[in-house]
Formats: C-alpha cells, structure tokens, sequence
C-alpha cells in the first residue's frame, strides 16, 4: 500500500490516527522496546485505537527490560509479539565465536542473527511499522522524516513504509509526556541509562554525554545502528 501523501508536519497523534485508519487489521504494527515507544501506546490507548505492536526479544535483554514489557502490556491490556532469533542461529554463533565476538568483531553479526532476521521475518507480513525514532537521538538519525520508504527491508515486489510520529521530538519532550501522562517507563532510566538495548551492548551515560554513548561505545558513533534502522547509517568515505 503507498502512504498517503501529505503535506507539512503533523502531531504525532495525528499521524497515528491517520495511519491507523490507512492499514487494514495486520498490515501495520508499532515497534516497542524504549520509552519512546510507550509513548505512541499511550498516545493509541488514549485515543480509543487499537494497533498490532511486537517487540524484539534478543534472549540478552536485561531482566528490567523484561519486567518492563510485563508493565506495559499489563497497564494497557494490549497484546505484545515477542519476536526472537532462531535458537539454531545463535547456537552456532555462540558455539563458534563465544558470547561476546561483538567487542571484538563489531555488533553487526550478533544484531543480525538477534534482531535482524525475526524483524526482516515480522516485516514480511506487514505493509508497514511506526518507530520511536527522532531526529536527536544520533548523528545517524538528522535526516529522519515522519514519513520513509523503508529502503532497509522494501524489495521490489513489496514496499514497506515506515511511520516516525516524534522524529521532530526532542528527549526533553519525551519525558515530559512520560511524567506529565504517568507512562511506564524501564526503572534503568533511573539508574543512568538512557539509549537501551542488549544487555552486554549497553552502559549508563553521565550527565554530559550524548543519550546514545551507552550503545556499542567501542564503536564509531556513525556506525551505531544496530540494522534495524540501517538506511541511516552514515557511510564513511576514505
């Protein structure tokens, strides 16, 4: 299904209003794991909508992760599909390079057995999916728009767009929202995390750092991206 074309910004409650009634039942479906996420649930919830949402369970998140999908499924009555990698994949991996190759090889194989493959899998099935992302989460995101072609998983025969209702939000706003709207958040957020993801994959920042220096900080910052959202990462010209 083409996305419908629009012009200028809209709310991101507009956004999810109107592409919700865009998709037929199962052809559309939020992506949640961050505090971002909760936030597009809470904004559907409070609008009386109903929308598919999954979350991608690598088998490494930290047991606060865990709980945290517990909460928002149970605070908002909805469904969650917990996508996970193929046990014979990460068996051979593990088996081969050890728990932890990523800080040695990069986090690109770990990423694309974990959570690549069980989303390339999800998005099969969907015309499209709306993310959390925004504009000042990384250097790899300044060019996000509300609205993309999902060059990263589209194939010829099958388009994929991708909906980013707070793209021109900043982290400010986002907590904002959270306290003034009593959304779950993951009790990390308390303990200096701000960017989680795997458990091994990330650290708490300190005041002065970028949100996403926790995430694969043996890296370079251009190359943050764990595939996922890979049409934004930054190619590097020697």
């Amino acid at each position: 299904m083409e996305p419908r074309k629009t012009t200028g910004q809209r709310s991101p409650q507009q956004l999810l209003r109107d592409t919700i009634s865009q998709y037929a039942e199962g052809d559309l479906s939020i992506s949640f794991s961050g505090a971002e996420d909760v936030i597009l649930i809470d904004m559907v919830a409070q609008m009386g909508l109903t929308v598919d949402i999954f979350t991608l369970d690598t088998g490494r998140l930290h047991p606060e992760t865990y709980e945290f999908i517990e909460q928002v499924r149970s605070h908002y009555g909805f469904s969650i599909d917990l996508l996970m990698p193929t046990p014979s994949d990460v068996a051979k991996l593990v088996k081969e390079k050890g728990l932890y190759s990523f800080y040695k090889d990069g986090h690109g194989e770990c990423c694309s057995i974990r959570k690549i493959e069980p989303l390339k899998t999800k998005l099969e099935s969907l015309d499209a999916w709306i993310t959390g992302q925004r504009k000042d989460q990384s250097v790899t995101r300044t060019n996000l728009t509300q609205v993309q072609e999902d060059k990263a998983f589209s194939t010829e025969n099958h388009k994929i767009t991708k909906y980013n209702p707070l793209a021109d939000w900043s982290l400010s706003q986002v907590w904002q929202y959270i306290r003034e709207n009593n959304v779950p958040y993951n009790k990390l957020h308390d303990n200096g995390y701000v960017s989680i993801g795997c458990e091994p994959c990330t650290r708490p920042i300190t005041p002065n750092q970028h949100e996403r220096a926790g995430r694969w900080w043996w890296e370079e910052q251009t190359q943050r991206e764990c595939g996922l959202h890979a049409q934004n990462v930054i190619k590097i010209v020697s």
